[in-house]
């Protein structure tokens, strides 16, 4: 049996039975002007803190520029960041005339420990980050914690050590005292494991086996050239740290004709306590010795702007 109930003629619809509000599709105008408002500060503050991050690093180059022009009257006596004159071709003639050039000697000098030594050490690492990373061997993972315990020790707290060492073998004050040293890197060879895993599959180097490839050629024809940009990161890493190198030539060397740049602008410096006039070749040299590693960044900067990201994306 069915029951019909009739709803009386006129009668006012039930309010149960309307449909729910439709929520609205765009959010109140203040909630989206708040929104718009946090992100413009949000922008201004990290913009902001980048231009200061940028003139924190950039005003001592810029001062080093412009006092570079100067001599020695207008580097004491003038404003540091005012062109007074421009005396910078005087002060580089100056700089390769003292000591019958040895700036030069140094300059040369720190080319070698940096560029020869920068490339050998990453050369180096690749080949250690690679094995670490693609081959397995009793004790893999103790002896990488080892290499990262050396990356945790700083280097001036092994200066004296390795000058006994080299005092033992005997090859203090020589050119291998600083050389030999610079080219172990523990920080590439843990950058270069990464590197390592980042660029290079595993389907890679089973494909090059397959096609009778030995292991050095597969690394040399394969690995190398997929880790290029993992090469030139390292590199340019451990040449600045190499120029850039002060207390390990400072403990090892005596002879002034074997000084790497820093060391020699530091003698020099030591001197203009006693005589003002090494001022200008200090300050003069200390910007010729910023050259090598502008242009390095500059002429590597594709290959390792993009070695930086790697593994970041998988």
């Amino acid at each position: 049996m069915s029951i019909t109930v009739n709803q009386p003629s006129g009668a006012a619809p039930d309010a149960s039975a309307s449909a729910a509000p439709k929520p609205s599709a765009k959010p109140p105008r203040r909630a989206r002007q708040g929104r718009t408002a946090n992100a413009v500060m949000s922008k201004t503050a990290v913009n902001g803190v980048l231009i200061l991050v940028t003139l924190y690093m950039m005003l001592p180059l810029a001062w080093l520029l412009i006092a570079a022009t100067k001599d020695m009257g207008g580097l004491f006596g003038g404003d540091g960041f005012a062109f007074e004159g421009f005396h910078l071709a005087d002060n580089v003639k100056a700089v390769s005339n003292e000591s019958d050039g040895i700036y030069w000697r140094w300059y040369l000098n720190s080319l070698l420990y940096a560029g020869v030594g920068a490339a050998l050490g990453s050369f180096f690492s690749v080949l250690a980050g690679y094995a670490f990373d693609k081959f397995d061997f009793p004790g893999k993972e103790k002896l990488f914690g080892g290499v990262l315990l050396g990356v945790l020790v700083p280097t001036t707290a092994v200066a004296l050590p390795l000058y006994l060492l080299a005092s033992k073998v005997g090859v203090v004050n020589t050119f291998w005292a600083v050389f030999i040293p610079v080219i172990v890197n523990p920080f590439g060879v843990y950058l270069a494991r990464v590197f390592s895993s980042g660029y290079i599959p595993g389907e890679v180097l089973e494909a090059a086996r397959m096609d009778g490839a030995g292991e050095i050629r597969t690394f040399f024809s394969v690995a190398m050239p997929m880790m290029m940009p993992g090469f030139v990161t390292i590199f340019l890493f451990q040449f600045t740290a190499i120029w850039n190198n002060f207390f390990l030539p400072l403990v090892m060397l005596s002879d002034q004709k074997l000084y790497p740049v820093s060391l020699g602008l530091y003698s020099w410096n030591t001197n203009a306590h006693a005589f003002p006039e090494f001022y200008p070749l200090v300050i003069t040299g200390s910007l010729m010795a910023v050259v090598p590693l502008v242009v390095a960044f500059v002429s590597l900067q594709r290959h390792w702007r993009s070695g930086l990201s790697a593994g970041s994306v998988k």
